[in-house]
């Protein structure tokens, strides 16, 4: 059965504007690889008071979500969104998993 998924991120102050265009204009190769992951219904919501980015996405069972570092697409995204993202000290974006507390179905 699918599942939902959460996470949080963090933009810089002042940059959402700039990390909305830039995710207005998701390259074509990225959005083909995590579809080719399993990766659908992706969201990602921002909260002005904190600058934090809270996303969801719905991922197959048969998913391969943790080859997707590996991808040339997602290696120059990450490589494009460093100047505006905490990242941490390998490059990757920082991102804390979120556990599910409630659902209304």
């Amino acid at each position: 059965m699918p599942e939902r998924i959460a996470f949080r991120m963090k933009v810089h102050p002042g940059r959402i504007a700039e990390y909305k265009k830039r995710h207005d204009e998701i390259w074509p190769d990225l959005a083909q690889a995590l579809r080719d992951a399993g990766v659908s219904d992706y969201s990602i919501w921002h909260d002005p008071e904190t600058d934090y980015l809270f996303a969801t996405l719905v991922r197959a069972d048969d998913h391969t979500m943790a080859s997707l570092p590996r991808t040339d697409a997602n290696r120059r995204w990450w490589a494009f969104m460093a100047d505006i993202m905490d990242y941490n000290d390998d490059g990757t974006p920082t991102v804390v998993d979120l556990k599910q507390v409630f659902h209304l179905p």
